[in-house]
């Protein structure tokens, strides 16, 4: 079975998200279904079928949703082993072409948020970053090229 690696905030954050879905998400798709159903012939209304298609967009989210928080396990700093890059730790990396250095976190994919750093474990960076310790070089392949990146430090900021 594969987990969902979240930290507390994360997991309140989804848990705070699928209660407005299903509350206040299906009573605004239910009312845009019976003001469209009250427009005639459901055959040939457009409207009724946008609204059923937001419904079953609002119901596949919400049990996305749910599929997340039944295999979530929350991660506290103190539980995970800095030594190598794993989820929820913080990496800071060199790219060894240009020398820029970036700060990221490592999260699960119901997380990540380039916005505020943190990246997707699944995605191209963070998958070559696991199980990599200070100073190894990960090589990130892209579809136009590869980069590499130095490891310069591991650390738990959540």
């Amino acid at each position: 079975m594969a987990y969902n690696y979240l930290t507390q905030e994360g997991y309140d954050k989804i848990i705070k998200e699928l209660e407005y879905l299903k509350s206040e998400g299906r009573a605004e798709v239910s009312k845009a279904i019976a003001e469209a159903r009250e427009k005639g012939d459901l055959s040939e209304n457009a409207e009724y079928d946008a609204a059923k298609d937001a419904q079953g967009l609002l119901e596949l989210k919400i049990n996305n949703m749910s599929m997340v928080l039944v295999n979530a396990r929350i991660l506290k700093p103190e539980d995970v082993d800095t030594s190598q890059v794993r989820v929820l730790a913080t990496v800071k990396i060199k790219n060894t072409k240009s020398g820029k250095e970036f700060s990221y976190m490592l999260v699960s994919e119901a997380e990540a948020n380039i916005a505020t750093k943190r990246i997707s474990v699944t995605s191209p960076i963070g998958s070559s970053l696991l199980g990599k310790k200070i100073g190894d070089i990960a090589e990130v392949v892209t579809p136009r090229t590869t980069m590499s990146f130095e490891i310069l430090d591991i650390s738990m900021n959540l």
